[in-house]
């Protein structure tokens, strides 16, 4: 409540400030009309959690989600509106194009890709933007510059220009402001435009045809990562159906790749690219590289990752290509195969090497150590991504244990949000023996108000902790009746025992005592006993 009453005050003064003749003009800069790129100063007592408050209200604002109900039925509304709200916001579709994007989309990996393309482009010296969702920790990990995320006074500054904007506009429109999603996405491309970079690598949020970042005109180039089930509700339930909304970023004569994709799934995206005319290429894999030294070397773990690392090539091979050297054919880079493209694999530079040897994406098959505890961190959310994360854990957690100095636990921290079928996740993850399980909701502190970045107000806690439960019970059916013992969390911190023998037990967490149990794993009252923890982090 803290949050949302200074929210309100903030906003109170800040929409009569906005209302004073031609202040919102001499503050920003700026014609409402016309963008500019000019800079303009920080609105006078807005600080970042003010502006991180004033956007969470957009998670539950009143005409966005009538919005909301209003274009699922007529999903060609949703770039419509969009377009008006850029617009508003002072920008035009038409400054887009000085973005020179790269527009990625897909199911699993499209966030690898993009990681693995911007590290390689900024190696050649390049400013780049890179625009991702969702954020682990704070909101302003989406909107990066050069790698990182934009610090807390650019973010804050930009915010209030964007929302002053289109605060002052909201009387002539309905009362209308975008959603959370569609707002950030605004403010991602106001940010890419002040900040001046030479290119903005775009991942597309759900989908791609009516995806809010579809506004985009002329990408110079376009790929779609591995294909699966997911978002069903929105855009479809097949492969099949779900193909044709990603390939509805393919834009007139830009190119595109894919890497494989099940066949049905491929012949859809064939025919869109036809029918939108541009040519649509299939990645090789990535030993079909030539490198001097052995094989290509990535920074991200898995085998999963080597398809995106493959894509991530292509797309910034071709937009060098494109950009630097406009008179190449680019035809000479791919031949004919089987009635489709087939890209041939190339000799990548030394710069694309270290590219994709440093690229770090946190949370996707990531590795920590804190002390006595590793952790393993992911986010598969579909059935395809957990197969492949159960076999990069497995593997991963295997060899760890053989160097490890002293008994090891497995526990499995999982939280799942959305329509997915968590009880189908939870049954692959069977083979990875893990010997505790907690199910924990979308609750990172202790208190809410102290980390705004992760407040979600469109689920309740009552929804969370019920998902907790029946993720408990399907836990348990893949367990013998011996094993089902639930403890504690008195009982779980007070033992002095269990990390040598720990029993197989399903553990359902109370939020309130989350942070102990998490202070009680990370200092394990045996010093010659080691923790290995698999966390699951899933989209939300």
């Amino acid at each position: 409540m803290g949050c949302m009453s200074r929210v309100l005050q903030r906003s109170s003064a800040f929409t009569a400030r906005l209302r004073q003749k031609d202040w919102a003009c001499s503050l920003a800069g700026i014609s409402l009309k016309h963008y500019s790129t000019k800079t303009a100063p920080q609105i006078p007592g807005m600080e970042y959690q003010d502006a991180i408050c004033t956007l969470n209200t957009l998670q539950t604002n009143a005409s966005a989600l009538e919005q909301v109900r209003r274009e699922r039925s007529h999903p060609q509304l949703q770039l419509q509106a969009m377009r008006s709200f850029l617009e508003r916001a002072g920008l035009t579709v038409e400054n887009l194009d000085h973005l020179n994007i790269i527009h990625v989309t897909g199911t699993k990996g499209k966030g690898s890709t993009c990681a693995f393309a911007e590290q390689i482009l900024r190696g050649y010296g390049f400013r780049t933007g890179f625009y991702s969702s969702p954020h682990l920790v704070q909101v302003r990990e989406r909107i990066r510059i050069n790698g990182q995320p934009i610090g807390k006074e650019l973010f804050t500054k930009y915010f209030w220009q964007v929302y002053g904007r289109l605060d002052e506009t909201k009387d002539a429109h309905g009362g209308t402001m975008p959603a959370y999603f569609r707002f950030l996405t605004i403010l991602a491309f106001h940010v890419f435009l002040q900040e001046k970079v030479d290119l903005a690598v775009i991942e597309v949020g759900i989908g791609g045809a009516y995806d809010c970042t579809n506004i985009i005109r002329k990408p110079w180039v376009c790929g779609i990562s591995s294909l699966g089930i997911d978002h069903t509700q929105i855009l479809g339930d097949t492969l099949e159906k779900i193909a044709w909304q990603k390939g509805g970023i393919f834009k007139p004569g830009v190119p595109a790749f894919t890497v494989k994709q099940p066949e049905h799934a491929m012949s859809v995206l064939r025919d869109r690219s036809k029918e939108i005319g541009c040519p649509l290429w299939v990645c090789p894999e990535l030993e079909d590289y030539q490198a001097d030294d052995g094989p290509l070397r990535l920074g991200l773990a898995g085998q999963h990752q080597r398809s995106n690392a493959s894509l991530a090539l292509q797309l910034s091979h071709t937009w060098l290509q494109r950009r630097c050297l406009p008179d190449k054919s680019f035809s000479s880079t791919s031949v004919e195969n089987t009635g489709r493209l087939q890209a041939t694999g190339f000799k990548p530079s030394p710069i694309m090497l270290k590219g994709l040897a440093d690229t770090e994406w946190p949370g996707r098959t990531q590795t920590l150590k804190h002390g006595a505890v590793t952790y393993f961190l992911d986010g598969a959310h579909t059935m395809r991504s957990m197969q492949a994360c159960v076999h990069w854990f497995r593997e991963t957690a295997a060899q760890h244990e053989r160097n490890a100095s002293g008994p090891v636990a497995r526990v499995l921290l999982f939280n799942a949000t959305g329509e997915r079928d968590s009880a189908a996740m939870l049954k692959l993850l069977t083979p990875c023996q893990f010997d505790f399980a907690v199910f924990c909701p979308n609750i990172t502190e202790a208190i809410a108000s102290c980390n705004a970045d992760q407040q979600n107000f469109n689920v309740s806690v009552e929804n969370m902790l019920t998902r907790c439960l029946d993720n408990e019970r399907s836990w348990r059916l893949h367990h013998s009746p011996g094993d089902n013992e639930v403890p504690s969390v008195g009982s779980l911190r007070a033992g002095t025992q269990w990390w040598q023998t720990p029993p197989r037990l399903s553990y359902q967490l109370n939020p309130a005592s989350w942070p102990k149990l998490l202070l009680s794993v990370m200092q394990p009252r045996s010093t010659s006993s080691s923790l290995e923890a698999s966390i699951w982090l899933v989209e939300h």
